[in-house]
């Protein structure tokens, strides 16, 4: 037991000032996400929008699902929303009530998650992971406003390193998003044949340029493919190395950083490749954040000086009245709310690994279905199938053909005359990533109960904005370009999702 002890220790250890840094990282990319939300309050999360409150009733609600957004259709009630959880996340990012902070900043992200499905992608899941796992951890002890509000023994002010059932759940939940994401890549495409990055880069909605620069290269294609694949399915593992543990860690850091850059260099995947980057972050070993807090952080570290401190100064308040609080003692003991804080961390991290490997073709017991009530509530959920187990096929552009008393115009096109060639750029008709997933949502069949509710707002819309040009009838057409092996070509065709009319007046 005392070398179990002594192992576990040396691998869930991590450094105070690491998580510091996720946490601002976090923080960062909570406050992006809402600013582009917030771009189309009105189209994915009011009535109005393409997905009204009785439609995600009906079609997309769980029982155990909760959400302050579907407290009303208005869009303008999603303002305020919007406006308490950027509070709630600039908080977070400064340190100012670091847990409260946490805790509030995951139960909006969460209630927004669940108002509008059909724009989530897996980064999603995995900010909401790690700020679930941030609940129970103290990455505000340093960088942070609480920190300078904080009396520090000078015989402990050095000590960076911390552990704990938290440390292990958040290790363990990036080996699960990795090493899961490639048990599930479980065709040849991915580790014999080599050609999903292939697959991946002929799909026109996410190419970016430098994909387009190596997609005519096929033997450079599979080897990044092979590379990919035994990254995710390995590389983690090198965390639980006991020894040169600070070496295994940079390794490890520096792959998935390098990795997901890649990954954004070539492919549109919105948020995703920096919520992944931010995740790994915490893992930097105490020589790296050492050489960190020296040469970049020197004038935010913990103790009582630094120009954070200054900073908060200036806004302090003065104290007009001097009151003297009576400090009542707590109601359980400190080492009793630790043991009950850690119990419950390592059972939610049991039943996230269950619920990892029951999404898995692993022989093994599968998590009941009657126990899933908890993972759906707390949305700790998991399934990280990202182009698994095969890349998407049917490739394609949309366009939005809408018939005036001048013709035929496509709204895809701000209102030029149709075309059906294909765009120089079909990533470009997206006006962000919650645009282009909701897109490759519209297409699947069992979603389209949704396509008459985006065909609708698009008329509104058009018709609102252009009094003068207003459209009768829109038709939304995918082209459709299935992907072919060995860049066969292939004769796009034209499929009508939706027709709508405008209602006469």
């Amino acid at each position: 037991m005392k070398y179990l002890t002594q192992y576990l220790q040396r691998i869930f250890t991590v450094d105070l000032r690491a998580l510091a840094v996720m946490r601002i990282w976090i923080a960062g990319i909570i406050l992006i996400d809402l600013a582009i939300r917030a771009s189309d309050l009105e189209a994915h999360y009011s009535n109005m929008g393409v997905l009204p409150l009785h439609v995600l009733h009906q079609h997309l609600w769980l029982p155990h699902f909760f959400s302050f957004h579907t407290l009303s259709g208005l869009w303008q009630f999603q303002v305020v929303l919007f406006a308490l959880a950027a509070i709630f996340a600039f908080c977070l990012l400064i340190g100012y009530k670091t847990r409260f902070a946490t805790v509030l900043s995951w139960l909006f992200l969460l209630s927004l998650h669940n108002r509008n499905p059909l724009i989530a992608q897996g980064g999603d899941d995995m900010l909401r992971m790690l700020l679930f796992w941030g609940m129970f951890l103290p990455w505000g002890r340093f960088y942070s406003y609480d920190a300078t509000k904080t009396k520090v023994n000078s015989n402990n002010a050095s000590e960076t390193n911390y552990f704990s059932a938290a440390t292990a759940a958040y290790i363990c939940q990036l080996v699960f998003l990795y090493f899961f994401t490639a048990i599930l890549k479980n065709s040849p495409e991915w580790h014999s044949d080599g050609t999903a990055l292939y697959y991946a880069l002929s799909l026109d909605q996410i190419l970016m340029p430098i994909g387009r620069l190596i997609y005519p290269y096929p033997e450079l294609l599979r080897v990044l493919t092979l590379a990919a694949y035994h990254t995710e399915l390995l590389v983690t593992f090198l965390l639980f190395i006991p020894f040169y543990n600070s070496f295994f860690r940079i390794v490890v850091v520096s792959v998935l950083v390098t990795f997901h850059i890649g990954i954004s260099l070539t492919l549109f995947v919105g948020l995703f490749y920096l919520i992944n980057i931010a995740s790994v972050v915490g893992l930097l070993p105490k020589p790296a954040m050492d050489w960190i807090d020296r040469r970049l952080l020197n004038s935010f570290r913990r103790p009582y000086t630094g120009h954070f401190k200054k900073f908060f100064k200036r806004l302090k308040a003065p104290n007009l009245v001097s009151v003297q609080v009576k400090v009542n003692r707590p109601l359980f003991p400190p080492h009793t709310l630790r043991i009950v804080r850690n119990s419950f961390v390592l059972f939610v991290l049991f039943y996230c690994f269950w619920w990892n490997l029951s999404t898995t073709h692993i022989q093994a017991p599968k998590l009941p279905d009657e126990s899933r009530w908890f993972g759906y509530m707390a949305r700790v959920d998991q399934n990280w199938s990202m182009f698994a187990p095969i890349v998407f096929r049917d490739d394609g552009w949309y366009i939005l053909e809408g018939q005036t008393s001048e013709g035929k115009i496509d709204l895809n096109q701000q209102g030029k005359e149709i075309s059906y060639t294909k765009p120089a750029s079909v990533m470009s008709l997206f006006k962000n990533d919650r645009w282009r997933k909701y897109s490759e949502n519209y297409l699947f069949v069992h979603n389209a109960y949704i396509r008459p509710y985006y065909c609708n707002y698009l008329v509104r819309r058009w018709n609102e904005t252009h009094p003068n040009r207003p459209i009768k009838q829109l038709e939304v057409v995918y082209m459709k370009e299935p992907t072919q092996p060995d860049y066969q070509e292939v004769t796009p065709t034209r499929e009508v999702l939706c027709i709508c009319a405008n209602a006469p007046e």
